[in-house]
């Protein structure tokens, strides 16, 4: 049987760049985090609105099983450490610290969050902090 070649070698990042936030900010009282763009977007993302939103294998079995926990409240952020040069992993005062948070699913997290507050869409929670 003869082997196929497959190439791993991209043109460019897997990613889109443009979607690496210029700054992250972490509130003082760790409640959410500031993220701001080099075309000049901004948005502010709470805490509990992250940790709801994580895409890990944990959290996406939870959801499947129908056992993932509806709230977050009071839940703050930990700790934040870079993965490479396309994400951020975020630990949570809860003990959770497995999500990753790419820099394009970030940026629809903060752009869903903005829409929610300004009422162009629907949202059960809008991702910002009063």
């Amino acid at each position: 049987m003869p082997s196929t070649a497959v190439s791993f070698a991209a043109e460019g990042p897997p990613f889109d760049m443009s979607a690496a936030p210029e700054t992250i900010v972490l509130a003082a009282d760790r409640s959410r985090l500031r993220l701001s763009w080099p075309n000049g977007d901004e948005a502010q993302l709470c805490a509990e609105h992250l940790r709801e939103k994580c895409r890990c294998a944990w959290c996406t079995r939870a959801r499947i099983d129908g056992s993932f926990t509806a709230t977050f409240d009071g839940v703050t952020i930990e700790r934040l450490t870079p993965i490479g040069d396309y994400a951020i992993n975020i630990a949570f005062s809860d003990g959770h610290a497995r999500g990753i948070y790419p820099w394009p699913y970030l940026q629809l997290l903060a752009r869903g969050a903005l829409e929610a507050r300004e009422g162009t869409a629907a949202a059960p929670h809008d991702g910002q902090r009063a």
